[in-house]
């Protein structure tokens, strides 16, 4: 049974930082591209940023580049998001997202994290 579950999230002040976690379990992490995504009240999900199974390869949404930055831990099994200079916008419930290396779509979603940011 494959498992995400997201950690870190919480209260942060503008202009502050978090740093997001997502274990995985249940699957062979390092064959898998990693993304996360957020959804804000009243607002589609939109993807934030994706790291390829090798960390070769990272892309972030133009509103987080500069102040995101994804890594992974193969060796642990998990995904970071860094965040810094964070803005009231980016208030949001964080997902991660498992896709295999092979696949377009995303296999797994976690439950998600909420971050608040405020002024």
């Amino acid at each position: 049974q494959v498992q995400l579950v997201e950690s870190g999230g919480g209260l942060a002040q503008t202009g502050g930082s978090l740093r997001l976690s997502c274990a995985a379990s249940g699957l062979t992490f390092s064959l898998y591209n990693m993304g996360w995504f957020r959804q804000a009240p009243g607002k589609e999900r939109e993807f934030v940023a994706r790291i390829s199974w090798s960390s070769i390869s990272r892309d972030y949404a133009d509103s987080v580049k500069g102040r995101f930055t994804i890594s992974r831990d193969n060796a642990k099994n998990t995904v970071y998001l860094q965040m810094n200079s964070l803005k009231a916008e980016d208030t949001a419930l964080y997902y991660c997202a498992a896709r295999h290396k092979v696949n377009i779509q995303y296999n797994y979603w976690g439950q998600g994290t909420q971050v608040t940011v405020s002024s």
